[in-house]
C-alpha cells in the first residue's frame, strides 16, 4: 500500500516547504467557512431523523445521482488525491496503476453487487446475509467484520486528519497535534450526532463538489500552461525527470512501466495482491454498501454507481494531469526534497499556480475530504452495532426504532473517542496497514459470503461463518507478520523483526483463502438452510419484489 504509506507520512509531518508555502491564517479561515457551511445544512437535514429508517438510510430519500456524488464524497479520500497524484508525478505509469484498481474496482460493485443488495437489504450488511441464515451467528461475524473494516479505516483517516491540519496551521509539537485531532473527533461525532446518514450524506455530496471541482480547476490551469497539449506536459515532465540530481530519478522514463513495480519478484507478487485487494474492497467496504441504502429503488441504486464511475473516472483523469504537470511544472527533486516526499506534489503545484489562496483552498479541500470520510464511517459502524449486535442478536429484533437510533448516537460517541485516542497514538507512524488492512479485510471477511449469499442457493450458515472469520483472522494475522508492521524501512515497528510474510498485503492470499473456506464450510454442513427463504432471496434480489416491505421497517 505505496501509495497510502507516503501520503499517511505526509499527513503525519511537517514539511519546510509547507512552512514557507502557506499561511496558517489564510488556511484556518478557509476551514473555518467550510465547517461553518456544512454544520448549518448539517443542522437542517437533522429536523427529521427521528426514525431508525431516517437515521441510518435517510429514508431513502436520495436520488440515484445524489448518492452517486456522495459516494464519490465517501470513496476519494485525501491519501488518493495527493498520494495518486504524487505517485504519478514520481513514478509515472506506475503511479497511476493505483487510479485504474480503484476505478475497476467499480465495475464489480455495479455489476454483481449494489442493485441486488439494494433488493434484499434493510440497512445494513448483515440484513442480506442473514436474510436465509441464522441470525445471531451470522449478524454477529457481519457486524464485526464491519466494526474491525471501520475502525481501522477511521484510524488511518483520523491520523491523517491531525496530521495534515497540524501542518497547514504550522503546529510542529506533539501536543498541539493531538488537540487538533481531538477537534476533527469532535467535529465528526457532531455531524453524525446532529444530521444522521442525511446530514452526512449531505456534507460528502458537498466535499464531493469541493475535491473534483477543486481537482479540475488545478487541470485546467496545468493544460492551460502548455497550450493545452498534453503531449507538452508530457515531454516536459521527461525533461525535469532526466535533470534530476538522483540517477535513479534521472534514469526513469515517465511512460513506462516498472518504475515503482519493477523491480524483484516479491514485489511485483505484491503489486499483484496489493491489486486483488482494491478491486475486490471495494465492493465489501461497509459505509459503501450501506451507501446503497440511502436511494428509494434498486434502478436508483444502479444510476448512483454509474454517476459514482463517472464522477470517480473523472477525478482519476484529473490525477494523471496534475501528476504529470507537478514533474513538468514543480519537478521531482523539490517534491522529494519535502518531508512528505511525493505526495507533497499536489499542494506544491496548487502553489504555483495560484500563490497561497488555492494552496489554501485545495488543503481546505482535503480537510473535507478526511472529515466527510471519517463521518460516514462513524456512522456506518454506529448503525452497524445498534441495529445488527443490539437489535437483531441481544435484543432479538424486540426494539423500537427511538431505541435503535439512541444506541446508534451513544455507538458514535463511543466510537469517536476510541477513534481520537488511536489517532493520537497513531500519529507520525507509518499507518499505511491500517487502510490496507481495511480493504484486505473487506475483500476477505465480506464480499465472499455476498457473493454467495446472493447468488449460491445451497449457501449454509457454517459457510458464511467459516468465510467471514477465516478471512477476517486470516487477514490480520498476515498484516501482523509483515513487511507492513515488522522489518523494513516503512514499518511501524522500527527496529523489530518478525515478519515471515513477504507481502505487505496479504490479499492474494486470504481472499482466495476466504472463498475456498465459504465451499468447504458449506459442503461440510448438516445444516438445513430454508429452501423457501433461498428462492424469495433470489427473486428478491433479481425482481426487487418485496423489497419496499424490507425497507419500510
Amino acid at each position: 500500500m505505496t501509495t497510502y504509506s507516503a501520503a499517511q507520512q505526509f499527513l503525519a509531518q511537517q514539511t519546510i516547504e509547507a512552512e514557507t508555502v502557506g499561511s496558517p491564517l489564510v488556511n484556518i479561515s478557509i476551514f473555518a467557512v467550510f465547517v461553518i457551511v456544512t454544520m448549518a445544512v448539517v443542522i437542517k437535514a437533522s429536523k427529521k431523523n427521528a426514525t431508525s429508517a431516517e437515521f441510518f438510510t435517510a429514508g431513502g430519500g436520495f436520488s440515484g445521482p445524489q448518492n452517486g456524488v456522495a459516494i464519490a464524497g465517501d470513496y476519494l479520500s485525501a491519501a488518493s488525491f495527493l498520494g495518486i497524484a504524487g505517485a504519478i508525478a514520481v513514478y509515472g505509469y506506475d503511479g497511476f496503476l493505483y487510479s485504474i484498481g480503484f476505478l475497476v474496482a467499480w465495475l464489480v460493485a455495479l455489476l454483481l453487487v449494489a442493485e441486488m443488495l439494494r433488493n434484499t437489504g434493510k440497512f445494513t450488511m448483515a440484513d442480506v446475509l442473514s436474510f436465509r441464515l441464522k441470525q445471531g451467528p451470522v449478524r454477529t461475524a457481519a457486524a464485526l467484520s464491519t466494526l474491525t473494516v471501520s475502525f481501522f479505516y477511521l484510524l488511518a483517516q483520523m491520523a491523517g486528519a491531525g496530521g495534515l491540519v497540524a501542518l497547514l496551521l504550522d503546529i510542529s509539537d506533539r501536543t498541539g497535534q493531538s488537540i487538533v485531532i481531538a477537534v476533527v473527533g469532535v467535529l465528526m461525532i457532531v455531524y453524525v450526532l446532529v444530521g444522521g446518514m442525511k446530514g452526512t450524506t449531505w456534507v460528502q455530496i458537498i466535499k464531493a463538489a469541493l475535491l473534483i471541482a477543486g481537482a479540475g480547476l488545478m487541470t485546467v490551469m496545468v493544460l492551460a500552461k502548455f497550450g493545452f497539449n498534453l503531449s507538452e506536459i508530457l515531454g516536459s515532465a521527461q525533461t525535469m525527470v532526466g535533470d534530476s540530481v538522483s540517477e535513479t530519478v534521472a534514469a526513469r522514463d515517465v511512460l513506462a512501466p516498472g518504475a515503482q513495480y519493477g523491480g524483484s519478484a516479491t514485489s511485483q507478487l505484491n503489486f499483484v495482491s496489493l491489486g486483488i485487494a482494491l478491486v475486490l474492497g471495494t465492493a465489501g467496504l461497509p459505509h459503501v454498501l450501506m451507501r446503497f441504502y440511502t436511494v428509494p429503488t434498486a434502478k436508483e441504486a444502479r444510476r448512483s454507481v454509474v454517476w459514482a464511475i463517472a464522477l470517480i473516472g473523472a477525478f482519476y483523469l484529473f490525477t494523471l494531469v496534475l501528476g504529470y504537470g507537478a514533474a513538468a511544472i514543480v519537478g521531482p527533486d523539490r517534491i522529494l526534497a519535502a518531508a512528505g516526499g511525493q505526495n507533497a506534489a499536489a499542494p506544491l503545484l496548487a502553489f504555483e499556480l495560484g500563490g497561497v489562496i488555492l494552496l489554501g483552498v485545495i488543503s481546505a479541500v482535503a480537510f473535507a475530504t478526511i472529515l466527510a470520510v471519517v463521518a460516514g464511517l462513524t456512522i456506518t459502524a454506529s448503525a452497524s452495532f445498534a441495529h445488527d449486535i443490539y437489535a437483531g442478536v441481544i435484543k432479538k429484533g424486540k426494539v423500537d426504532d427511538k431505541k435503535q437510533v439512541q444506541v446508534s448516537r451513544i455507538t458514535a460517541v463511543v466510537i469517536g473517542i476510541l477513534a481520537i485516542g488511536g489517532g493520537i497514538l497513531a500519529n507520525g507512524q507509518n499507518i499505511a496497514f491500517l487502510v490496507a488492512l481495511a480493504f484486505a479485510v473487506a475483500a476477505a471477511a465480506n464480499l465472499p459470503t455476498i457473493l454467495y449469499s446472493l447468488f449460491w442457493r445451497r449457501f449454509t450458515t457454517r459457510g458464511a461463518l467459516w468465510s467471514m472469520y477465516g478471512g477476517l483472522i486470516s487477514t490480520i494475522v498476515l498484516i501482523i507478520f509483515s513487511p507492513a508492521v515488522s522489518g523494513s524501512a516503512t514499518a511501524m515497528i522500527k527496529g523489530s523483526d518478525f515478519a515471515w510474510f513477504p507481502l505487505s498485503n496479504p490479499g492474494i492470499v486470504s481472499i482466495p483463502l476466504a472463498f475456498i473456506l465459504g465451499i468447504v464450510g458449506t459442503l461440510t454442513s448438516k445444516d438445513n438452510e430454508s429452501t423457501d427463504k433461498a428462492a424469495e432471496m433470489e427473486v428478491r434480489s433479481m425482481t426487487g419484489v418485496g423489497a419496499e416491505k424490507a425497507s419500510a421497517h
